[in-house]
């Protein structure tokens, strides 16, 4: 794989991530209710998806999608079904000052899956992809030096896409320290997840 190919596959992933989409708006919304820590996790999930939809291209396995819809309905039932928790959670619970860190301390798993299931319940990821891969890299021919530098590259692009979002939103809420200016917040993104969770649902059915 050359240089050229390589860079050519940034570019498009860089455009494509960084418009807002399912994703950014459950990154902003998370970074908005708990702070910088548990979503950048929340982020790490989000670019494993990306990876596993990434290595299924390559391995020839996108017919999964038309071929097991059921499983990948679940997948997606199960993602909106988990937003729609963390939302109810940030509505009905709220984090005040002084809990941040001990509330963020104990959801790195949870923040993860919860961006796992947003990618993998977005059927715009695999179609880009799909779409995008073949046209740039011979999969016959592709070897595991070329699959780790894709692996690579797109952990690095969309980590720079993802941080600056995340920095972005967790300062706005540090701004904002008094306890019901941070319940508003976190029902500003209880809401912003919530509908997020609705769109994922509506597109699984």
């Amino acid at each position: 794989m050359t240089v050229a190919v390589l860079l050519a596959y940034c570019g498009a992933l860089f455009i494509a991530a960084i418009i807002p989409g399912p994703g950014i708006t459950a990154i902003v919304a998370r970074a908005l209710g708990s702070g910088f820590r548990p979503t950048f996790f929340m982020g790490l999930g989000l670019i494993l998806g990306d990876m596993l939809y990434l290595t299924a291209v390559i391995l020839g396995l996108a017919f999964i999608a038309q071929t097991f819809t059921t499983t990948f309905m679940l997948i997606k039932i199960a993602g909106a079904l988990y937003l729609g928790y963390i939302a109810w959670k940030l509505w009905t619970s709220g984090l005040i000052p002084q809990d941040i860190e001990a509330r963020a301390s104990t959801s790195m798993t949870l923040s993860f899956l919860s961006g796992l299931f947003v990618t993998l319940g977005n059927p715009k990821t695999m179609l880009f992809y799909v779409a995008l891969v073949p046209t740039l890299v011979d999969l016959e021919a592709i070897g595991l030096e070329d699959y780790g530098m894709l692996l690579a590259a797109t952990f690095v692009v969309l980590i720079v896409v993802l941080v600056p979002y995340i920095a972005l939103a967790s300062r706005a809420r540090l701004l904002l320290r008094q306890p019901k200016a941070l319940q508003r917040m976190n029902r500003i993104a209880a809401g912003i997840l919530a509908g997020t969770a609705a769109y994922i649902a509506t597109r699984a059915a």
